[in-house]
């Protein structure tokens, strides 16, 4: 219809240049009105639009309704055309049917009845903000959603519940939800949207399990789809944007996990601690997550808590510290969940103290660690010893791992004082060791002379009670007592150290030989013991007879009775039972 006029106005969006006529724009454009009248006394008027919402593109589909040309209103432009024609003031007051009305009746009775296109709508605000919130079109769509996956979730809960053999419901947890296809749609939203729908559908009471899935399935997409791309620039700027957004991925993600407990992997989240040790995460982010893993830390695996050390600073190959601080978490449950008050610090769902279950699954772990990391070079004594203490005196039921890692340090450091040597055999319960490890820290000369001969004198005191098949008696125990503090430094002040090093030599050496001694009598013992126990089996049956036959002619049916000079027919039977009695006698009481 405007084919043959001259344009008569010129519209600049983004250096981009529209001529056009003044009157279908003012016809129905509240702010193109007063804009030309402001320059009613100019032949062509040019007029400058800043700040509008899409940009050329979005002016371009507005001018088009503005001529009648026809185009279709999709929730690829619905944002768009609702926050242009509020830029533009295309509203009722101007002309009936206008832009605005009919962007806002497609939402309402479109966009928020689908999720799939809420979704693709929040993806188009993404570069519409703040307009699009000021509008409410984030709000709306964000409702909409969450109400959808409520929906969703509530009807596969049904189709879930079967009856059990008593005639009672009861939800079948092994099926899998099928009400959570929204899942992978929503980790193609920006991250701040993101959090919001998350923050909504947690309010609305969406499952923990749906949320958690959500996060990791984010995460996994978003922090691994920057990470390529980071490791194939080779722009600082671009690493250093690309590093930005996945820190406030990652705080983000941190902030949103469920409170309760076990929902969310612990693999998941040592990936996440990795992440924010390598990005250099807030305090309170890290800890978030440290507090997290401690609070389920007997399900972790090795392979869990060796996290590299990111921090140029630190000379370890591995995160030392944070692993400790995990520790304590661990250790401090009890203390910690009573302070625990907000949802994010799992306040509502604390276990308690840890089990004795949970306290030998992790001083496993711990050992296991220990014996992984003692061969670094530039890893502190202090930190070894700190990471050992900070388990109960009872978690270990046995000492064998904690000897094991304590021998790796100790050949990775040969340089070590005797004053560390010492306080590293200090955390060893050597009355824990097994019979082999035992064995080993006998003749381990790693070891400080004192702890050698501490583990030689219960070596011993356990061959005499294998001997006797009794535990020690009270004299014994006082005297392992009586030993370790002895062997543990306080041997006496009057002695110079050349002496009492001469002195532990000594003794060690009688241990050593009166070790000897008991064994050898105990091989002896047992060799005579399976020596006796065949001549026995042998002479079972032909001694049985004998014996049977010889009793009979002992009984005088026929009143005679046998001569004075023979010895009764028993008597040799006699003394070869008391023979086996007094050697068997012997043998037990040695």
């Amino acid at each position: 219809m405007f084919h043959d006029v001259p344009s008569d106005i010129t519209i600049e969006v983004n250096g981009g240049a529209f001529p056009l006529h003044k009157f279908p724009l003012v016809a129905r454009c509240g702010r193109m009105r007063k804009l030309v009248a402001e320059n009613r006394g100019s032949d062509i008027c040019r007029i400058e639009l800043l700040n509008l919402p899409g940009g050329a593109e979005s002016f371009e589909l507005a001018a088009k309704f503005c001529y009648c040309i026809n185009f279709e209103i999709t929730s690829a432009n619905v944002a768009q055309l609702l926050c242009v024609s509020d830029y533009l003031e295309m509203t009722e007051e101007f002309s009936s049917n206008n832009l605005g009305s009919r962007a806002e009746e497609y939402l309402e009775t479109i966009v928020c009845k689908n999720l799939e296109m809420c979704i693709a709508v929040l993806q188009q605000c993404e570069n519409l903000l703040p307009f699009a919130d000021e509008l409410k079109i984030v709000s709306r769509c964000i409702d909409a959603i969450v109400s959808k996956a409520c929906v969703e979730q509530i009807a596969s809960s049904f189709s879930r519940l079967e009856y059990t053999s008593s005639g009672r419901l009861q939800m079948n947890r092994q099926a899998k939800c099928e009400g959570d296809w929204w899942i992978e749609d929503l980790s193609d939203l920006r991250i701040d949207l993101y959090q919001r729908v998350i923050t909504a559908m947690k309010c609305r009471g969406v499952r923990p399990e749906s949320i958690g899935e959500s996060l990791m399935n984010y995460a996994q997409k978003e922090l691994t789809k920057k990470s390529a791309v980071w490791n194939s620039s080779n722009q600082p700027n671009l690493v250093t944007e690309i590093s930005e957004h996945e820190r406030l991925v990652v705080e983000s993600i941190v902030s949103l996990l469920p409170v309760e407990k076990l929902v969310i992997p612990i693999t998941f989240l040592f990936g996440l601690l990795r992440k924010s040790v390598m990005l250099d995460c807030t305090v309170a982010c890290r800890l978030d997550l440290e507090r997290r893993i401690g609070s389920q830390l007997d399900i972790a695996t090795l392979d869990d808590l060796l996290i590299p050390a990111f921090c140029q600073a630190s000379d370890t190959l591995f995160d030392v510290d944070t692993v400790h601080r995990i520790l304590v978490k661990f250790s401090q449950q009890d203390e910690s969940d009573d302070d625990m008050e907000d949802g994010s610090l799992f306040g509502s769902d604390s276990l308690g103290s840890p089990s004795q279950t949970a306290l030998v699954k992790v001083s496993k772990l711990v050992d296991n660690y220990l014996a992984e990391i003692a061969p670094d070079a530039n890893l502190e004594v202090t930190k070894l010893i700190a990471i050992a203490k900070t388990l109960p005196s009872d978690a270990r039921t046995s000492h064998d791992g904690l000897y094991r890692a304590i021998d790796v340090y100790l050949k990775a450091h040969p340089g070590l004082s005797d004053t560390d040597k010492q306080q590293l055999c200090r955390l060893i319960d050597f009355q824990k060791l097994s019979q082999e490890a035992a064995s080993h820290a006998a003749q381990n000369e790693r070891l400080p002379l004192q702890s050698m001969v501490q583990v030689l004198y219960i070596e011993q005191l356990r061959l005499r009670n294998a001997l006797s098949h009794s535990y020690p008696d009270d004299d014994d125990q006082k005297q392992i007592h009586h030993s370790l503090r002895i062997n543990g430094g306080a041997l006496s002040a009057a002695m110079s150290p050349r002496d009492n090093y001469a002195s532990l030599r000594r003794e060690n050496r009688e241990l050593k030989l009166e070790l000897t001694r008991l064994r050898m009598r105990l091989n002896d013992l047992e060799k005579e013991h399976v020596c006796m126990k065949k001549n026995m089996e042998k002479s079972q049956t032909n001694n049985f007879i004998s014996s049977f036959s010889k009793k009979l002619g002992r009984l005088n049916f026929f009143g005679s009775s046998s001569s004075q000079g023979s010895s009764p027919p028993s008597q040799n039977s006699q003394r070869m039972d008391t023979k086996v009695i007094q050697r068997t006698v012997d043998h037990s009481t040695v």
